[in-house]
C-alpha cells in the first residue's frame, strides 16, 4: 500500500487521539478518586501484600502504570515510602495496568461499532464539563477521555499501514529464525514501549498488527513480553534527577520486569501452549490461526505474565531490595543524609530513654542538613552559570521539602515517645526537641525564600555591587560559624552545651545586620544603587539575621532555656 506524508500524519493523528484519550481518562479518574487514592496510599505498611494491593488499586484508579511508577519513585525520593514498600507497590501496579488490556480486547477489538457507543458517551459527558462541581466536571472529563481512547483505537486499526509483499516476506523471514526471532521481536517490543512510554499504547498497536495478520502468535507474544520491560523507562527517566533511593526504586521496577521476561522466555513454548489451551477453551478458537483469538491470547498473556511474576517474586522482596541497592550504590553523603536513619522503625520497641537518644541522633543529622543549605545559598549568590544556578535552586527547594518531612516524622516519633514519658524531666526534654525541629524547619523555609529572592533578582536583571555581595558573603560566613557552634551543641552530651559561645555567635550576626542596615539606608538616601536591588539586598541580610535567631534558639533549647 502507498504510505506517504498524508498517511503518516493520519497514523500519527490516530495515535495522538488514542494517547490523548488515555491521558484525559487518567486525569479525570485522578480527580474523581484523588482523595480515595491518597487514602489508599496511607494504608501502605511494611506488609508486602498490602503494598501489592495498594499498587494495584492505585493503577486501576489512575489507569496508567507509568504514572504510578513515577509517583512511587517520587515518594521514595521524598522519603514517604521505603524502598521495600515501593517494590511491592510496583508489583501491584504491574497487575493493575492489565485491566486496560481487557477493555481493549472486549471493546476495541470486538465486532461492534465503536462509534455506536463512543459518540453517545461524549454526548452525555459534554454537558457535565460545564458544571461548577469539580467532581461532576472530572466525571465528564473521564467519560470524554474514555470515548476518545476507543475512537483513537478504531482509527488506529483502520490506518495502520499493511506491509507490501516484499515487507511481508521480510517479516516472514524474521519470524522463521527460531530463538533469534523471539529475541528480535522481544527487543522490538522493548524499543517500541520505550518510544511511546506506555505499555498500553504498545499493546494496542501490537493487537492491531495481529488483527491485520502482519505478525503471528509467537512473535506477538515476544513483542508483548518486550514491551513490559520497555515501559519501565518512564520511571527510570524520572529517576535521573532523583536521589539514590529514588533511583533504586526505578531500577527495582526494571529488575522486576526483566526477571519476569527472563523466565517467560525460558518457558516460552510451553507458556504459549498453555495460553492457547485457555483461549481455545474460553473463545473456541486458537490464536495460531484466528486473529481475533490472538487478540485475546495477548490479553491473557499480559495478565498472566504480571500476575505470575508477582507471585514468583513477592517472597523475594528483601533480596530484590539488596540487589538494587548493590546496583545503585551510595556515591555521596548527600545521597543518604536526607532520610531518617535512627528512628525508621514504626514500632515503638525501645524504652522512652533509648527513644530520646535515637531522636537526638536524628536531630543532630537534621541540623547538619539545615546548615548545608547555607553553603548552597552562598554558591547561588556568586554563580553566573545558568545550569548551575538552576541546579542549586532545585536543590534548595528539594532540601526545604526534606526539612518539612523530617520535622513531621521526628515530631510524630517524639509525640509517641511522650506518651511513655515517666517524669517531668523527660517531658521537658521532649518539648525541647520539638522546639528544635521546629526551628530547623524554619531555617529551611528561610533559605528557600532567600533562594527565590535571588532567582527573582536574576530574572529581573537586578545587580548587586561588589560591596553588597561581599557583605552578604561575610554575613553567611558568620552564619556558618553559628551553625558550627549549634552542631557542636547538638552532638554534645546533655549538660555540656556551649551556650555562651552560641550567644556570642548570634550577637556577631546581629551586629553585622545592624551595620548593613545603617549603611543600606544611607546608600538609598544618596542614591548609590538601584532601589529594587536594594530591597532584595535588605530582605537577604534581614533573613540571615532571622536564621541566626533560629540557630541560637536550638542551643537555648538544648540548654533547657525555653
Amino acid at each position: 500500500m502507498r504510505f506517504g506524508i498524508l498517511e503518516f500524519l493520519t497514523l500519527a493523528g490516530s495515535l495522538g487521539l488514542f494517547i490523548y484519550g488515555m491521558k484525559a481518562m487518567s486525569e479525570g479518574l485522578q480527580k474523581v478518586a484523588g482523595s480515595r487514592m491518597r487514602g489508599v496510599l496511607k494504608v501502605m505498611t511494611a506488609n508486602r501484600f498490602v503494598g501489592v494491593f495498594t499498587g494495584f488499586v492505585t493503577t486501576v484508579l489512575i489507569q496508567l502504570s507509568s504514572v504510578t511508577s513515577v509517583m512511587v519513585v517520587s515518594f521514595v525520593n521524598a522519603g514517604l515510602l521505603s524502598l521495600r514498600q515501593s517494590i511491592s507497590m510496583l508489583m501491584g501496579a504491574n497487575i493493575g495496568t492489565t485491566v486496560k488490556a481487557i477493555l481493549f480486547s472486549w471493546l476495541g477489538f470486538a465486532s461492534i461499532d465503536i462509534h455506536a457507543f463512543a459518540l453517545p458517551i461524549i454526548g452525555l459527558a459534554f454537558p457535565l464539563l460545564f458544571f461548577k462541581g469539580k467532581q461532576t466536571k472530572a466525571i465528564g472529563e473521564f467519560m470524554v477521555g474514555f470515548a476518545i481512547l476507543f475512537l483513537g483505537l478504531e482509527f488506529l486499526k483502520d490506518v495502520m499501514p499493511l506491509p507490501t509483499a516484499d515487507g511481508a516476506s521480510v517479516l516472514g523471514g524474521l519470524a522463521d529464525l527460531g530463538v533469534v526471532s523471539v529475541l528480535l521481536f522481544t527487543g522490538l517490543g522493548i524499543l517500541f514501549a520505550m518510544v511511546v512510554q506506555s505499555s498500553s499504547v504498545a499493546l494496542a498497536a501490537t493487537m492491531v498488527l495481529c488483527q491485520h495478520g502482519i505478525i503471528g502468535y509467537e512473535m506477538a507474544a515476544a513483542t508483548v513480553l518486550g514491551m513490559n520491560v520497555g515501559t519501565t523507562v518512564t520511571a527510570n527517566l524520572a529517576a535521573l534527577v532523583a536521589n539514590v533511593w529514588g533511583r533504586r526504586a526505578a531500577r527495582a521496577h526494571f529488575v522486576i520486569k526483566a526477571i519476569g521476561v527472563l523466565w517467560a522466555l525460558l518457558l516460552f513454548s510451553p507458556y504459549l501452549e498453555l495460553i492457547d489451551l485457555c483461549v481455545v477453551h474460553v473463545r473456541g478458537a486458537s490464536p495460531y490461526n484466528d486473529p481475533n483469538a490472538l487478540v485475546w491470547a495477548l490479553t491473557y498473556l499480559h495478565i498472566s505474565f504480571n500476575v505470575l511474576n508477582t507471585l514468583l517474586l513477592i517472597g523475594f522482596v528483601p533480596q530484590l531490595e539488596k540487589l538494587v541497592t548493590r546496583m545503585v550504590p551510595t556515591r555521596t553523603q548527600a545521597d543518604e543524609e536526607y532520610r531518617l536513619e535512627y528512628i525508621d522503625d514504626p514500632v515503638m520497641a525501645l524504652s522512652p530513654e533509648l527513644s530520646l537518644i535515637e531522636a537526638r541522633k536524628e536531630i543532630s543529622k537534621f541540623g547538619r542538613l539545615a546548615a548545608s543549605m547555607s553553603g548552597m545559598l552562598n554558591q547561588l549568590l556568586v554563580s553566573t552559570n545558568e545550569m548551575e544556578r538552576a541546579a542549586l535552586i532545585d536543590k534548595i527547594a528539594r532540601y526545604e521539602e526534606i526539612t518539612d518531612r523530617i520535622e513531621v516524622e521526628i515530631g510524630k516519633y517524639l509525640t509517641r515517645t511522650s506518651a511513655e514519658a515517666k517524669d517531668e524531666e523527660m517531658s521537658e526534654r521532649i518539648r525541647g526537641m520539638l522546639a528544635i525541629i521546629s526551628d530547623l524547619e524554619r531555617v529551611g523555609d528561610i533559605f528557600f525564600q532567600m533562594s527565590r529572592l535571588l532567582d527573582r533578582k536574576h530574572e529581573e536583571r537586578l545587580w548587586f555591587t561588589p560591596e553588597q555581595r561581599s557583605n552578604l558573603q561575610e554575613l553567611l560566613g558568620l552564619l556558618d560559624h553559628a551553625f558550627s557552634v549549634m552542631q557542636k551543641n547538638l552532638d554534645a552530651e546533655d549538660g555540656r552545651v556551649s551556650i555562651d559561645e552560641a550567644v556570642e555567635a548570634e550577637q556577631l550576626i546581629n551586629q553585622k545586620r545592624d551595620q548593613l542596615r545603617r549603611a543600606h539606608l544611607k546608600s538609598i538616601e544618596t542614591g548609590d544603587y538601584n532601589v529594587k536591588s536594594g530591597l532584595v539586598y535588605n530582605d537577604l541580610f534581614s533573613s540571615c539575621e532571622k536564621v541566626g535567631d533560629h540557630v541560637i534558639n536550638v542551643s537555648e533549647a538544648l540548654a533547657g532555656e525555653i
